[in-house]
């Protein structure tokens, strides 16, 4: 099967919705990376975000009659995957609240012990408060625009520019800590 460009995502979508198997696929191969990327910013586990990916494609297979053909498809499916993500925390919120902890388990060692040439993508994502981890990982990661992502949030285009402004601030404030600010920068100050 060839890619398919990312214009095409619309006539995908409408073809899916026609029962086209050979659509299906392609949209399901095309977008899965970027929502596994999407979820993986926002969980500890690789385990869990395959999760999270699979429950999202289960809920847009049963509310692919809700998309209306010619509608932008990223900000219809990053919603769907959204509206997981929040319901899976909310489940795991109330399970855990239930449970009683056994055992606490030892803290894992961090990894990239100075092997890696810059910071862990993941450790700088997970400074920034969820709302903000979530418009950088669509913005940047997955390349949205910022009125895409604004439709996939249910926010204003002004809500997502000052949420991706106090992310941007946050981590360059980050980066500076860890040694790597200021590059690039005129030193005249």
């Amino acid at each position: 099967m060839q890619p398919h460009p990312a214009e095409d995502l619309e006539s995908l979508m409408a073809a899916y919705q026609q029962a086209d198997r050979t659509a299906a696929e392609a949209l399901i191969e095309r977008l899965s990376p970027q929502l596994h990327r999407f979820f993986m910013a926002q969980v500890v586990s690789r385990r869990y975000a395959d999760d999270l990916l699979q429950e999202t494609w289960l809920r847009i297979h049963e509310a692919r009659h809700t998309y209306r053909p010619g509608e932008p498809v990223l900000p219809w499916i990053y919603a769907i995957a959204r509206h997981v993500r929040v319901d899976s925390y909310r489940k795991v919120r109330r399970t855990e609240s239930r449970e009683q902890q056994v055992d606490v388990l030892p803290e894992a060692p961090p990894h990239g012990t100075g092997s890696q040439p810059g910071p862990d993508l993941d450790a700088l994502l997970r400074v920034l408060p969820e709302s903000q981890r979530e418009v950088i990982v669509m913005l940047k990661v997955s390349e949205m625009t910022i009125e895409q992502v604004a439709q996939a949030t249910s926010s204003s285009v002004g809500s997502v520019k000052q949420k991706a402004h106090r992310a941007y601030r946050k981590l360059r404030e980050v980066l500076e800590n860890m040694g790597f600010g200021d590059r690039g920068r005129r030193s005249t100050e």
